[in-house]
């Protein structure tokens, strides 16, 4: 039995493969044998007549592709790349790559090639958690884990709907339970994950601010913050409660659309327990103030000393399944490397390692600003960005005019392909090799499972050849995939906080390996934590007479993205529909829309088909639509938190309109 990790969300499971079937690995401590229905059937996901196995390339996105070879089209692309301004090229990477891969493109761009506009669809994820976590600990670290729920006594999960997008690590969460943990699930839809919550807080879309800022405030004014812990590891207090003193409680209250007595039993349910952790995901990060309602959740943890010690602590769940290698390596636009910034010290650190002169000191352009920057060149790998940007049709006439596209991808059906000049054959998981890093900082070996496909290549070959066209052979020169992840071992060791470099990159495919263990402690120059007084802003688009509803986004338990590989196996079609839209039966009513009806949703941006759903578990004046529509996002808006530049997926004014009877 070869043994290998899940390529889908940010769990990571174990599994073991024996040429027909995969089954879950027992010994692997993330999932213990256990895996969710994806992961059973990613097999099929190798042996699919979407897969893409030749170049092609073809000069105007209006004509027909044509064959190419791997030589020509890779002298085509440096060429193009030599002749162009480094600030007019642009490197769009997924947190589907594995850390080898990621480690070999950013090298190439921010060290070779000189362009720091280097970003990975995780900035559409995970940013505005980045951010927080740099502003309030010190760094990008996730400062608990997963196995913790059995150490803790409650459990707050938060904009996050672990029952359909971390499915293994729920049941985790059910078996917890069992334990005495109690749940507080905090959501405006009443998901799958609300039913086994010992409290289900219906929370009003956009709000989380205020619910965690009243957190704040009465763990303050009822002096229930430990505070030792604030004297003595903590900044900004007295700012803090100062600045509460003057926040309006009732207006707070009565925007999360709570009553008090709700909050009363939440708080006491809160006060009474001990350890505490409160997992979050795109609930939270996708929304103009991402960054600002991951501070204010990032507080009631600072005040209470809920962090650094078993059972406690934020629990920022990723959802892909290398976006946290991709973010260790510097696969953001907004740092470097290993966690380093673009400051003269961090600059100098990485030329020296890399023996480099050509190392930019301003940041690069975001994914979300590239199509805006009338780039040259954009290489795009293992996402789909025309598919996954907010506000869809103005994404689709800005990459039309980047006269050079290049698309790197597995697969030959995603929504971006039709505006690429150039489509390059990558291995798909399962046919490559290489190491990634869940949502809780366990580094583990993706194994290949059978032979890579005909014309294809794993991506850090793609980048090596590349860099090899663009005449860097000396620095780029590697055989194998361990080959590389040892010279990003060596790299790490120069940010003081990872210890990656205590990996065996063999034995991570019996035993993975998790990092930051030995940390327990700020990372903050003081090492003191830091809290920040935000508030609710009301940033967000707003409904009015022509547009009155909500909309919200978010995944299903079976499908994944936008479908290329789920969308295949019968077996994953069956939970729930790709399309459809969540609407209250009162404003089904209203509408005069019923059960199964075809309606046209619209918003400023765009207008989309769907079949209505009809179900009390979500608000009125607030819809919910799944991302496995691939049209969701001509309805979306594209307004960006400020700091994180993560687009703000779940709050777009919307109205609706029955089309058809069911």
């Amino acid at each position: 039995m070869i043994k290998s990790v899940c390529g889908y969300c940010g769990v990571g499971c174990g599994l073991e493969y024996d040429e027909k079937q995969l089954i879950g690995n027992i010994a692997y401590p993330v999932n213990q044998g256990n895996l969710c229905s994806k992961g059973i059937s990613e097999l099929v996901s190798m042996q699919t007549p979407t897969r893409l196995l030749r170049p092609y390339i073809r000069k105007t996105i209006e004509e027909t592709f044509e064959q190419s070879d791997w030589d020509e089209t890779l002298s085509y692309i440096a060429e193009r790349i030599q002749n162009t301004s480094k600030e007019k090229i642009g490197f769009y990477l997924s947190g589907q790559l594995l850390t080898e891969d990621y480690y070999i493109a950013n090298k190439l761009a921010k060290g070779f090639i000189g362009t720091n506009n280097v970003d990975t669809n995780s900035r559409t994820c995970m940013a505005s958690a980045v951010v927080a976590y740099k502003k309030a600990i010190g760094a990008d670290f996730v400062p608990v884990r997963m196995d913790d729920i059995f150490k803790s006594d409650l459990l707050i999960l938060t904009g996050a709907n672990t029952a359909e997008a971390h499915v293994v690590f729920h049941n985790r969460i059910k078996k917890a339970k069992k334990n005495g943990l109690k749940v507080v699930v905090i959501d405006p839809r009443r998901t799958d994950t609300a039913n086994i919550a010992d409290l289900y807080l219906s929370i009003k879309p956009g709000s989380d601010i205020d619910f965690f800022n009243l957190i704040s405030k009465r763990l303050i004014d009822e002096e229930k913050y430990d505070k030792a812990f604030v004297a003595e590891h903590i900044n900004n207090f007295e700012l803090l409660k100062n600045k509460f003193k003057r926040v309006p409680v009732t207006k707070m209250l009565k925007r999360t659309g709570l009553s008090q007595k709700a909050f009363d039993v939440f708080w006491e349910l809160y006060t009474e327990s001990s350890n505490i952790i409160t997992a979050w995901t795109m609930g939270l990060n996708q929304s103009v103030q991402g960054v600002d309602k991951n501070l204010a959740l990032l507080n009631t943890h600072l005040l209470t000393g809920n962090i650094f010690k078993e059972g406690c602590g934020p629990l920022s769940l990723t959802g892909q399944p290398n976006a946290m290698g991709g973010r260790e390596v510097g696969g953001l636009s907004t740092m470097l490397a290993v966690h380093l910034g673009f400051d003269e010290e961090s600059i100098q650190k990485v030329s020296k390692f890399w023996k480099t002169d050509k190392i930019d000191s301003k940041p690069g352009l975001t994914s979300t600003q590239m199509l805006e920057a009338e780039l040259d060149v954009l290489i795009i790998c293992h996402t789909d960005p025309i598919y996954h940007l907010p506000n869809r049709r103005r994404v689709e006439e800005q990459i039309a005019k980047i006269p050079l596209v290049v698309e790197i991808n597995a697969y030959d059906n995603s929504e971006t392909g039709r505006y690429a000049h150039i489509r390059l054959p990558a291995a798909p998981w399962g046919e490559k090799e290489g190491t990634q890093t869940n949502l809780d900082r366990t580094i583990t070996k993706q194994e290949r499972l059978t032979r890579t496909s005909i014309d294809c290549k794993p991506d850090w070959e793609i980048f090596q050849l590349l860099a090899q066209k663009l005449g860097f052979q000396r620095a780029f020169n590697f055989d194998t995939p361990k080959e590389i992840f040892k010279e990003y071992q060596k790299m790490t060791k120069l940010n003081n906080h990872m210890d990656i470099s205590e990996a065996d990159y063999d034995e991570m495919t019996h035993r993975p390996f998790v990092w930051g263990e030995k940390i327990k402690h700020f990372l903050t120059p003081d090492k003191k934590g830091n809290l920040f007084f935000v508030e609710n802003k009301l940033m967000s688009e707003k409904t009015n007479l022509e547009f009155p509803f909500i909309l919200l986004t978010g995944r299903t338990r079976d499908q994944w993205h936008s479908g290329t590989k789920t969308n295949l196996p019968q077996t994953l079609l069956k939970h729930k529909p790709l399309n459809f839209c969540e609407i209250h039966p009162e404003d089904a009513k209203h509408l005069g829309v019923k059960e199964g009806d075809t309606i046209k949703v619209s918003s400023r941006r765009g207008e989309i088909l769907t079949k209505a759903l009809l179900t009390g578990k979500i608000h009125q004046k607030s819809i919910f639509i799944p991302i496995s529509n691939r049209e969701i996002n001509y309805l979306t808006n594209d307004l960006l938190d400020k700091e994180s530049l993560q687009p703000d997926y779940n709050q777009s004014a919307v109205k609706i309109e029955r089309i058809t009877y069911a």
